[in-house]
């Protein structure tokens, strides 16, 4: 559903930032409403203030990038998001719903966390770790999930790895693994946290390439966490540039300025680059 609403546009050259004014002017337009709109959000962690006053739009269609030092309260958002943990002040609406309303649609969403901790001696296959990401969660009875996990492993280039134990797979592969339980029946949004992490550089190239076909093929949003400037300046379409409090937030053209950048992560800032597929 669209409806018309009233934006503020900045140009391409001015940053949203916390505390400064910026050019912008008032455009009427007409779009969907956003996949994840935070407003104000702040939460506490025992005595420490870990995220202050945040507020950002994130519309469908998009690959969101959250960026910040170490303790910048990164994953700390991305829990308050998802609700698995409270927050002191503000109001977070996902796919249009407050957290508490969301009901049955919370199976729109799909969420890779920043560590899995299991036990690998646990006798569990890929099929069926994939397929408990299936509605009415179970190991797999009917022919349809068959082809429902099969698809999502062909999907991920994991197919021949159907029989194999979890415990047994590269951290690469489990990152796969874990999009293919996502993407086992549709979704609307992908919260991941630090996804990249524990994936060598040419695995992770292969995973950015892979996630942006998929997302280019089904349509989802994506939110996600990220500590390569690199892969988010190659496949992210907006960055959310935070440390506690919001500091930028816009295209990757703009925030990942070596000013900007600097700003961010303090003086004596070095950015490492890595070749892309993408960039050739």
């Amino acid at each position: 559903m669209n409806r018309p609403i009233t934006l503020f546009n900045y140009d391409d050259k001015s940053l949203k930032k916390y505390g400064e004014s910026f050019p912008m002017k008032v455009v009427e337009i007409k779009t969907k409403f956003p996949v994840v709109d935070v407003q104000n959000l702040t939460v506490v962690r025992g005595k420490y203030q870990a995220v202050e006053s945040v507020s950002f739009k994130i519309f469908p269609g998009s690959n969101t990038a959250i960026i910040g030092p170490n303790g910048a309260g990164k994953s700390t958002l991305i829990q308050a998001i998802l609700g698995l943990i409270s927050y002191e002040f503000g109001y977070i609406e996902i796919l249009g719903r407050q957290i508490k309303d969301l009901g049955k649609y919370w199976h729109q969403i799909g969420y890779i966390p920043q560590k899995l901790l299991f036990d690998r001696s646990f006798p569990l296959t890929v099929a069926e770790l994939v397929s408990l990401g299936l509605p009415q969660r179970g190991l797999m009875k009917s022919p349809e999930k068959l082809m429902s996990v099969e698809k999502a492993l062909l999907q991920v280039n994991l197919q021949n790895h159907r029989k194999q134990s979890i415990g047994s797979l590269s951290g690469g592969e489990l990152k796969r693994v874990l999009l293919a339980y996502c993407l086992v029946q549709p979704r609307q949004l992908l919260i991941l946290d630090e996804v990249m992490a524990g994936i060598d550089p040419t695995g992770e190239v292969e995973f950015a390439e892979l996630l942006a076909n998929l997302q280019k093929e089904k349509g989802f949003s994506i939110l996600q966490v990220s500590h390569d400037l690199d892969m988010v300046s190659s496949y992210c379409d907006q960055v959310i540039c935070i440390n506690r409090r919001l500091l930028c937030h816009g295209k990757p053209s703009v925030t990942l300025d070596e000013d900007n950048l600097s700003k961010i992560y303090g003086k004596g800032f070095t950015r490492y680059f890595h070749l892309s597929k993408k960039n050739g």
